[in-house]
């Protein structure tokens, strides 16, 4: 339920919501809860955002935002 708040925030919040969440919960927690994001957790603007702001990728290579997957 916690990754799920955490996503939140770093979809939606703003800079002070966002400065408050990674001091309480680190940016190892942010890289693991954007890292397990499932689909529709994120716009593009935030996973582009967030890959680049935690070093998890190099310019111009942001991975593939998670798609629904059916059976």
């Amino acid at each position: 339920m916690i990754e799920l708040l955490v996503c939140q925030v770093m979809n939606l919040g703003d800079y002070e919501d966002v400065q408050i969440l990674a001091k309480h919960v680190g940016d190892a927690a942010l890289r693991d809860a954007l890292t397990h994001a499932e689909a529709g957790q994120f716009n593009e603007r935030s996973w582009a955002y967030w890959h680049y702001r935690l070093g998890l990728t190099d310019l111009d290579h942001v991975p593939p935002m998670p798609t629904l997957r059916f059976a």
